[in-house]
């Protein structure tokens, strides 16, 4: 049996804990009391190894962090942006031969981005059988380069952008060089400043 050192031990701990983590790529926490904490709930003896763990992971994540979204900037900046306004996304078990803005196939599921009208002109047995419908959304799209499909970290940077800002992606598609976020209408325009704000 392989026996883990007390580093290897506090960084798998961290790693489960998003946002204690979060708040240690911040730089808003006390090593002291996290420490502590870790020391009581882990039963490590060694407190101040604890301590010296936490420290270590913390400046590898602030530097990690800082050159996820450098990177994420320089791919997003000079990007072309959309907000696709009175959205609804639809979820079926069958194929629907309906006018679309947007056509996923995800295992059983075939999820639909399109208008309301769309949706009224379904007979009304179709209207029945759809797994789900999510109205009142708006859909952001972003036009990349080429260079996005090979960048890590750019998707992610986008979607912490929005979640700090406690806004949730509805439906999230990226295919090539466009990536669309489907937003609650009444996020709409907040997502698209945010967003603005490194696209330019």
């Amino acid at each position: 049996m392989v026996t883990m050192s007390i580093s290897d031990t506090v960084r798998t701990y961290l790693k489960s804990k998003p946002y204690t983590l979060e708040a240690l790529e911040n730089g808003i926490v006390n090593y002291s009391s996290l420490a502590r904490l870790i020391h009581d709930e882990l039963r490590i003896k060694n407190y101040q190894a604890i301590k010296a763990a936490i420290r270590r992971y913390a400046q590898h994540i602030a530097k990690v962090k800082g050159g996820i979204e450098t990177r994420a900037l320089n791919i997003l900046k000079e990007n072309r942006m959309a907000l696709l306004d009175g959205v609804h996304v639809i979820i079926s078990l069958e194929d629907l031969n309906i006018e679309n803005d947007a056509k996923v196939k995800i295992d059983q599921y075939y999820v639909y981005l399109t208008r309301k009208d769309v949706i009224k002109s379904l007979p009304k047995k179709t209207r029945e059988n759809l797994v789900k419908v999510r109205d009142n959304c708006s859909a952001v799209i972003i036009y990349s380069e080429e260079n996005i499909e090979g960048a890590s970290g750019v998707i992610a940077f986008i979607a912490s952008l929005l979640a700090e800002q406690n806004i949730n992606v509805i439906e999230f598609i990226s295919c090539y060089t466009q990536t669309i976020l489907v937003v609650n209408r009444s996020d709409a325009l907040r997502s698209y400043e945010l967003l603005s704000r490194i696209i330019k």
